[in-house]
């Protein structure tokens, strides 16, 4: 639960304000405002596919298994700083909703930030996610026509071995396991691809996988899911 007593100033505001406010995320206003910023860590995913997810190797050209895709995504950041906020240790959730292909856009998502984040690096970490920071993620300005919300929230995540696990309340609860492959030390990967989170995708799937947030009720027990090593970086001065 969140602690709405002890919310900063911002975060009580309606989030429709907070977010045009933090982001300019109404897609009319929203723009790039390139900055210093940078993340190294992990993403994982488990999301609607029944097979590995095809965009990987199509960069979002192919569409989904099902036509859509609904996912969450969980970004443990080793290390890492906006603008020289430290952001070494926080954790990202995002519910993700895309209608069809991934490169077609139309994107409506949601971000869980790291209620240990500082209010700079909370308002950091939005502008990353929702591309208005450049660099890596600037191409979200371009994908992402709603952000359906924001907020700040526990966000725990546990990387075991080859299992992943993030827990956001009961918004999110999803547990991944990856794809062993011959050698036992080794999973299933793609490797030197030009996927945008990172050229090396660790094959998975989802185990215990449950979102129950904005409207959407989603379960992808025993669907595709990947692990990415992200090393992202705003644009070079």
């Amino acid at each position: 639960m969140v602690d709405t007593k002890n919310r900063l100033p911002a975060d009580r505001l309606p989030i429709s304000q907070r977010i045009n406010q933090r982001m300019e995320s109404n897609p009319l206003r929203r723009k790039m405002k390139p900055t210093t910023w940078a993340i190294k860590g992990e993403l994982f995913l488990n999301c609607s596919c029944t097979v590995f997810c095809p965009c990987v190797i199509s960069l979002g050209a192919h569409p989904p298994t099902e036509g859509y895709c609904h996912a969450w995504m969980a970004i443990a950041i080793d290390e890492g700083h906006f603008e020289g906020e430290d952001l070494s240790g926080l954790n990202v959730g995002l519910l993700v909703d895309i209608p069809g292909k991934m490169a077609e856009g139309n994107w409506r998502v949601a971000a869980y930030v790291d209620e240990r984040a500082t209010q700079k690096a909370y308002n950091g970490l939005l502008q990353i996610f929702s591309g208005a920071a450049g660099g890596t993620t600037g191409l979200f300005t371009m994908l992402v026509s709603e952000i359906i919300g924001a907020e700040r929230e526990k966000v725990e995540i546990v990387r075991d071995g080859d299992k992943r696990g993030i827990y956001i309340g009961r918004k999110i609860q999803g547990e991944i396991e990856t794809i062993k492959g011959k050698s036992a030390d080794h999973p299933v990967m793609i490797s030197n691809s030009k996927y945008w989170m990172g050229p090396d995708i660790i094959a998975a799937q989802g185990t215990k996988s449950r979102v129950r947030d904005y409207g959407r009720v989603w379960d992808f027990g025993g669907k595709s899911a990947e692990i990415c090593p992200i090393d992202w970086k705003g644009p070079k001065p």
